[in-house]
C-alpha cells in the first residue's frame, strides 16, 4: 500500500506542531503520554483491567498478538497498552492508536485471534497510523539535529529518544536524513 499524496510532508508539520504545543526544545523526546492527554485520550496499563497471565496467554497462541487498542467509552478515549511491552515498544503502540485517533481512523473490519472476534481499521488505515506515530516519536528535524550532534546510530537515537531500536533505524531509512547530514558536511 501506498500513503495518499501528502501525508508524509502533513505528518511532519504535525509532530512539528505538537513539539511545540509541547515546549520542546529540538532534541527533546516527545511525552506522548501528555499529548494523548491533550487529545482527551486516556492511558489505561492493560493488567488494571485483566490479569496478566491472560496476556501471556494470548501471547502463547499468537506472538504480538496484542500491544495496544484503543477503545471509546461515552465519548472518551481510552489506549490501553499490553504489560508485556517494553516500554520504547509501549510509546510506539501509543503514538500508533493516537494516529488513529488524531486521524479520525474508525473501527470497520472484524477480525478475529484464536475464535475472539474483534474490530479492527482498514489496512490503509492501519498503514497511516504506523506512518503517522512513528513521525510524531522520530520527525525528521529532530532526527537531523540529533545527528548533528552525533547520535549518528539507531542505537544512539533510540536511547536518547526513548524509543526501540526498530523504530530509530525505520526512522532513519525512511526519512533519508543520514544521507542527507553525510552531504552537509
Amino acid at each position: 500500500m501506498t500513503l495518499p499524496r501528502g501525508f508524509k510532508a502533513n505528518a511532519e508539520r504535525k509532530a512539528l506542531e505538537f513539539r511545540t504545543g509541547l515546549g520542546l526544545s529540538s532534541t527533546a523526546p516527545i511525552d506522548i503520554v501528555a499529548l494523548a492527554a491533550h487529545f482527551g485520550a486516556e492511558m489505561v496499563p492493560g493488567e488494571e483491567l485483566i490479569p496478566r497471565s491472560r496476556f501471556e496467554d494470548l501471547e502463547s497462541l499468537q506472538v504480538g498478538a496484542f500491544s495496544a487498542a484503543t477503545f471509546e467509552v461515552e465519548g472518551k478515549n481510552y489506549i490501553v497498552t499490553s504489560p508485556l511491552t517494553s516500554e520504547a515498544r509501549r510509546r510506539s503502540d501509543i503514538a500508533h492508536e493516537l494516529g488513529h485517533i488524531i486521524l479520525q481512523h474508525e473501527l470497520s473490519e472484524i477480525r478475529e485471534v484464536d475464535g475472539v472476534p474483534f474490530r479492527s481499521c482498514r489496512p490503509d488505515q492501519e498503514e497511516q497510523a504506523t506512518a503517522f506515530g512513528a513521525t510524531v516519536l522520530l520527525p525528521r528535524p529532530v532526527l537531523l539535529a540529533m545527528i548533528r550532534k552525533g547520535f549518528n546510530t539507531p542505537e544512539k537515537i533510540a536511547i536518547a529518544q526513548n524509543v526501540s531500536v526498530d523504530m530509530a533505524r525505520f526512522r532513519l531509512n525512511t526519512t533519508g536524513v543520514l544521507k542527507q547530514a553525510q552531504r552537509s558536511l
